[in-house]
């Protein structure tokens, strides 16, 4: 059974995603990928193994979500500045098709934590393949091609989303920065209330603890902006070591404002 906060999460993809889904496909894609027993069934699991095995932070149901929705936000704000998606620049799809491939990605990229953190991203990618079809089919059941296309792409975008192998499609670059941005403190919520001692890689949870919130909007000098409210300064680990690095190895980056704001500063510019 899904949460509230689940619920809440597929009802703002579904919502943005309607605004875009000319032909329907996109939301269409939304609403099977939100409503697949199998994935809600990883994407649980593996967050069981993340918190409690690995004692690291959230990667399951509600993150996975949010990225979805991060993206659906950062793809609109680039369209609405003009810039144009791989497959519509490469002529072989539209911003609708590069939605779907998207919302795969998002969903489906952290599925191989329910191996282990090693190489979670390629475990993903083989792990999420069978799903990506089934999705495609219903989606484009007349549509080989298009099929072909669209899960290649949202492969790249979850093999590639750790920022450690290059990416070339402006899609899987939003999938890198979209994930990095899912740093706010209720991410740390769970594995800082059951903590009963120091280990490795709590910083990942007392950083995020400090995040208040990421907000995405339209940049004054750039198609997005990124602006990271923090408590504390232990925040700004999560934007120089981990966000920092996948806007670096994004397709997006020279699209993107960054500012860091701790509580009662100035906002410090990253880019």
């Amino acid at each position: 059974m899904r949460s509230p906060k689940e619920v809440s999460l597929d009802n703002k993809i579904i919502s943005a995603v309607s605004q875009f889904s000319l032909t329907g496909k996109a939301e269409e894609a939304a609403k099977l990928i939100l409503g697949d027993d199998e994935i809600q069934a990883m994407q649980e699991y593996a967050n069981v193994v993340s918190i409690k095995r690995l004692n690291y932070n959230d990667h399951g149901p509600v993150h996975m979500r949010t990225v979805a929705l991060n993206c659906v936000i950062m793809s609109g704000l680039l369209k609405k500045a003009g810039i144009t998606t791989s497959l519509e620049r490469e002529e072989c799809g539209t911003f609708e098709d590069s939605l779907v491939a998207m919302l795969l990605s998002a969903s489906l990229h952290d599925l191989g934590m329910t191996i282990g953190r090693q190489d979670h991203e390629l475990h993903s990618a083989y792990l999420s393949y069978p799903i990506i079809d089934r999705i495609l089919r219903e989606v484009y059941p007349d549509d080989i091609q298009m099929r072909v296309i669209v899960r290649s792409l949202a492969i790249e975008g979850i093999a590639g989303h750790m920022g450690g192998r290059t990416v070339h499609s402006l899609e899987a670059g939003v999938i890198l920065i979209a994930d990095g941005c899912d740093m706010k403190k209720g991410r740390a919520r769970i594995p800082m209330a059951i903590a009963n001692g120091p280990k490795v890689g709590d910083i990942h949870k007392y950083s995020a603890n400090s995040i208040e919130d990421v907000l995405l909007s339209e940049g004054k000098e750039k198609p997005i902006r990124i602006e990271v409210l923090m408590s504390s300064e232990v925040g700004l680990f999560q934007v120089e070591e981990v966000l920092l690095g996948k806007i670096a190895a994004s397709t997006v980056k020279n699209y993107v404002e960054l500012y860091a704001v701790v509580e009662n500063g100035a906002p410090k510019r990253y880019m």
